[in-house]
């Protein structure tokens, strides 16, 4: 009978000290990160009365969800909401797909001038025109006041042109080369066998537009002046600005009841946080279902050789 070489370390006290340490510091910073949102989102839910003088903190009371209904009664927000999800769907696919041609485009050494137009690219990173000029240019375009102020001006992205272009340039090209054998073009090359080994990289870059196109009102209060297109973060941004009039306002459309009753009634404390939390809740659902994709997107997408 063979007899295992191979012993079970006895496991050390300084092991299991550096466990507990190394776990609450994780625990700790897990419970930084996560405790902003379950605030707003505790708080939105409870009395408006208790979360108005700063009395939930960890756990909510009096659970209610009459400031959901409420505040989705305000002027403008459903029209927003589509705004910003047409902007985010939209914007994020746009850019998606630049970033994987251009980035594909400038691998290929047969491209004209491909050194000079990618040099091109990377430059626009640390010199811009300024805010002015920019502006000037989306009129001359006539795009302000339309949608697609919105998507236009950030297709292309040069930091996620280089990560798609390192990504692609890790990958084998014999892959590239067994198909041109077989007769297929750069765009059939391009869509049939660069664009699905990039799923990481694009993953990580549509997390980063999803994110920032969601997240933007800039651009809304520079070039926006239609309400019809006004994007959910700038209209949160507006009643952020004028809590205690949307209060006084949501207090007068609803019923004597509802008034009376100090756990329902709304305060500017109420309408700032479950605003906060309308806003939040789907870049919350969104992430996850990318995160398996993004350490390993942000590494070979970094890293060449």
């Amino acid at each position: 009978m063979r007899v295992d070489a191979e012993r079970k370390r006895p496991v050390k006290k300084e092991d299991i000290l550096f466990k507990i340490v190394n776990y609450s510091i994780f625990l700790l910073f897990t419970f930084l990160c996560a405790y902003p949102f379950y605030y707003l989102i505790i708080n939105s839910i409870s009395s408006n009365e208790l979360s108005s003088n700063g009395m939930i903190n960890f756990l909510p009371r009096q659970i209610h969800f009459q400031n959901y209904k409420d505040v989705f009664q305000l002027s403008g927000l459903s029209t927003a909401v589509v705004v910003s999800v047409a902007r985010t769907v939209v914007g994020t696919a746009c850019t998606v797909m630049a970033s994987a041609y251009l980035g594909f485009m400038f691998t290929q050494k047969k491209m004209w001038h491909r050194s000079f137009f990618y040099r091109f690219v990377v430059v626009t990173m640390y010199f811009s025109a300024g805010l002015i000029p920019m502006f000037m240019t989306m009129k001359l375009l006539h795009l302000n006041n339309t949608f697609w102020v919105y998507i236009i001006p950030g297709i292309v992205q040069p930091f996620n042109v280089i990560m798609v272009k390192t990504f692609i340039e890790s990958i084998p090209s014999s892959l590239q080369e067994a198909a041109e054998v077989d007769g297929a073009g750069v765009l059939t090359v391009f869509f049939k066998v660069i664009l699905p080994t990039c799923t990481p990289i694009l993953a990580t870059i549509a997390i980063w537009a999803a994110v920032g196109q969601w997240n933007s009102f800039q651009d809304t209060l520079i070039y926006i002046t239609d309400q019809k297109l006004y994007s959910l973060q700038y209209l949160l941004y507006i009643y952020l600005n004028q809590a205690n009039s949307l209060a006084a306002l949501v207090k007068s459309s609803t019923n004597i009841g509802a008034v009376a009753d100090l756990v329902t009634k709304q305060t500017p404390t109420s309408i700032r946080m479950t605003i906060s939390v309308v806003v939040v809740l789907p870049i919350l659902f969104i992430y996850p279902m990318f995160q398996k994709y993004f350490v390993k997107g942000i590494m070979i997408g970094a890293v060449k050789g």
